[in-house]
């Protein structure tokens, strides 16, 4: 382990210890050029002895080749970014690439160009935009053509030149609402995340299968990401004696309206059937149980990855991907009481 005084290895400790040249260490190092076996012993013991780690922005200038990823997002905390930063990183890693993460956190132009601008000024192969929110959508316009772009989202749309992967919430929110009508009940109230357009994915699903039922959307009702805004949600919920089905945006405002619900003496499901959105690994836990939408957010990661490095590698813009969340049931939701 290094003392504080100490600096990390260089390529000129690295030569000094194995007794060869600068030269020598560097075609060790890349491969490009032969070297005898005997030198390529003493590099690699040097190496190893001393701990050395190749810099990324070094190893660019060397090989020639970009090996940085740069990924934006809005928030590296919540479930859904950061189960799908984990995708991205272990793709990446696989594959012999480095990430480097930029947080966006305004749209205001000056904060959003000082935010880009930083991203830029390494040597990158490409980046990857978490798209989100509305936020990331800003993102990906601020990112210059010239440089290989990609995104994971949401529900499918119209999109610009840009390749993304997508996960099909809207596909999600539509089936999760079919179920619940099917158990019988009249109608299917919806607490909705914020969203990159008008509505989510999720709540253009909702909305579709109600119509598709023949059945009158009610008000949505619009909530931010965290269970306390479920729980205000929850409260007006339960004051409404004709509520018998809910939909939530997330995983996390069904925790929270199901605390306003049992708060005010309703069940779940024997009064009000709940069904959350992600699969987050606290919703099988929950009591009870909740039924929720699973959607594989690092599995979006890697495919998103893995459309950066075929652009990356063979120089032809990819086309967008799609996959389709699926609903698990659980003990949160049942037929409408008598």
């Amino acid at each position: 382990m290094l003392r504080p005084e100490q600096q990390p290895p260089v390529l000129r400790d690295v030569a000094e210890r194995a007794g060869v040249s600068l030269s020598t260490v560097s075609r060790v190092l890349t491969g490009r050029t032969p070297v005898s076996e005997g030198l390529r012993a003493r590099v690699e013991a040097a190496v190893a002895e001393l701990g050395y780690r190749p810099n990324a922005a070094a190893q660019t200038l060397v090989s020639g080749r970009r090996s940085t990823v740069a990924v934006l997002a809005r928030n590296t905390v919540r479930y859904g970014y950061a189960a799908t930063l984990q995708g991205i990183e272990e793709a990446a890693r696989a594959s012999g690439f480095v990430v480097t993460i930029g947080v966006i956190e305004s749209e205001e132009p000056d904060a959003m160009k000082g935010a880009v601008d930083l991203v830029l000024s390494q040597p990158l192969a490409g980046a990857i935009v978490v798209e989100f929110d509305a936020l990331g959508v800003a993102t990906l316009d601020a990112l210059p053509e010239s440089l290989p772009v990609v995104a994971a989202a949401g529900a499918r749309r119209k999109v610009g030149s840009r390749p993304h992967a997508f996960l099909d919430d809207e596909a999600g929110g539509r089936e999760a609402t079919e179920y619940l009508l099917g158990l019988g009940h009249r109608t299917v109230h919806h607490v909705a995340i914020p969203a990159t357009r008008a509505r989510s994915g999720r709540s253009w699903g909702w909305r579709a299968a109600m119509k598709a039922a023949g059945v009158e959307p009610p008000k949505v009702i619009q909530a931010s990401y965290d269970p306390d805004s479920g729980y205000d949600a929850g409260q007006r919920l339960a004051r409404d004696p004709s509520v018998t089905a809910v939909l939530c945006g997330n995983d996390e405002l069904a925790i929270g309206v199901m605390r306003a619900l049992a708060e005010a003496g309703r069940r779940v499901p024997d009064d009000i059937s709940v069904v959350g959105f992600d699969d987050q690994p606290f919703a099988r836990m929950w009591t009870p149980p909740l039924t929720t939408v699973s959607q594989d957010f690092v599995g979006l990661g890697r495919r998103t990855f893995q459309l950066l490095a075929e652009w990356t590698a063979t120089g032809r813009k990819p086309r967008s991907t799609s996959a389709s969340p699926r609903l698990v049931v659980r003990s949160s939701t049942a037929a409408p009481p008598a």
